[in-house]
Formats: structure tokens, C-alpha cells, sequence
């Protein structure tokens, strides 16, 4: 499904990747490991077209993208959930879920009342914390929000930056426990995550060191 070959990274002048290649393929999880500022955030920004100057190929389902913005990127069906999470803080969880939705905020339609159910099955804590806005969540209820913001867009690929990072273990562990569900039902996911709660279950865990894949 996604396949990057050659991607090259650059932050002005500084280069942050080096002819990095990699698969993922039809409900595969895998894993990119490494140290702070191997260059782990750097290749998914890449991939779904944020951030640094690249060079390379990136293509999903037979389409290169290396030329296409985010926005179309999205649209083809890669899912991104940044470190950052950048929720909207003053807009309650449901309205965050119901504009990721595109659909109007006071009355969600068939379509996003189904994928809601879908995401309260997968996380159960977000029914009951719909009226509160996002900005007085704590970390963990924000990143299970965040990933759940994500699925509102029916994406058919998940990008996922450190969803375990900073997070009290009961909520790590009900997020690997959803992403887990993900897979079983055949979605394909790159995750960013030293947590090796997701390693363990991977398909294939990727170590990058100094912005190269590192080779055993």
C-alpha cells in the first residue's frame, strides 16, 4: 500500500533523513523505533507532506504523492495523528470528532453517527466526555480523542507519532488495545513509538539512528 524509496529530509540546510526506504503493506503494523531526534517525526511528516524539504518517492495505493500536499495526501486516505495532537482546545470532543467529520456540528449525520459508534466501541472513556472541551482533558483522554479525531476522516492508512508518549499506563494501554483492534480488522499503520507494547505485536519494527534505517 505505501511505499517510500530514497526519501531524503531536509530542514534548511540541516539534513534530517538519508535515503530512507520502507513498506507497509495491506494490514500491516509496523513499528519505527529510535533515540530523540532519530528522525521518526521527521518520516511520517514526510510521508503525509508536512514540514521539511524532501526528496524521494512516496507512493500509496499506485499513486506517487511525492508532489501533492497534505490536504490531498488525506483525501487519498492517509490518516496522520501528530505528536502535537492539535486538537481544538475550545471545542468540545464532540464537536473536535464532527468537524474532522466535515459534517454539521449540531445534528452529525447517518454516516458520522455510525463511525462515532465505532470509535465509542473502541474507546469507551470518550462517550462520556463529549460536552468537555479538549483543552481540559488530560493527556491521555486528549491523544485517545486525537487518534479517534483521525478516524472521523475514514482513513484507509494510519500514521501514528509517539500515541503512547507521556500517557499513565491504564491509557496506554487501552489506546494499544484499540490500535490493535484497528489491525485486526485489516488497517495498516506506521507508528512512531518506543513503547514496546505495540513493538511486541508488530509485523516488522523499523530502527531509524541518525536519520538511516538501521540494518542488523
Amino acid at each position: 500500500m505505501l511505499e517510500v524509496t530514497g526519501l531524503s529530509a531536509w530542514y534548511g540546510a540541516a539534513q534530517a533523513l538519508f535515503d530512507v526506504s520502507l513498506t507497509v503493506g495491506p494490514g500491516e503494523l509496523v513499528v519505527l523505533q529510535g533515540l530523540n531526534g532519530a528522525g521518526k517525526s521527521t518520516l511520517l511528516q514526510s510521508v503525509i507532506g508536512l514540514g521539511p524539504h524532501t526528496r524521494g518517492n512516496v507512493r500509496y495505493q499506485q499513486q506517487e504523492m511525492a508532489a501533492w500536499p497534505p490536504h490531498r495526501r488525506a483525501m487519498a486516505g492517509l490518516g496522520f495523528v501528530p505528536e502535537d495532537r492539535r486538537l481544538f482546545a475550545e471545542l468540545t470532543a464532540l464537536e473536535n470528532l464532527l468537524v474532522a467529520a466535515r459534517g454539521p456540528v449540531a445534528a452529525p449525520s447517518l454516516p458520522a453517527q455510525a463511525q462515532l459508534e465505532k470509535i465509542f466501541a473502541m474507546f469507551p472513556p470518550l462517550k462520556g466526555l463529549l460536552k468537555r472541551r479538549a483543552g481540559e482533558m488530560s493527556g491521555g483522554e486528549q491523544q485517545m480523542l486525537s487518534i479517534a479525531r483521525t478516524l472521523m476522516t475514514a482513513p484507509t492508512m494510519l500514521l501514528l507519532d509517539e500515541p503512547c508518549e507521556g500517557i499513565a499506563p491504564v491509557l496506554v494501554e487501552a489506546i494499544r488495545d484499540a490500535l490493535l483492534t484497528l489491525k485486526a480488522q485489516g488497517m495498516p499503520m506506521l507508528i512512531a513509538e518506543q513503547n514496546a507494547l505495540l513493538a511486541d505485536h508488530a509485523d516488522r519494527v523499523i530502527t531509524l539512528v541518525a536519520g538511516q534505517i538501521s540494518t542488523p
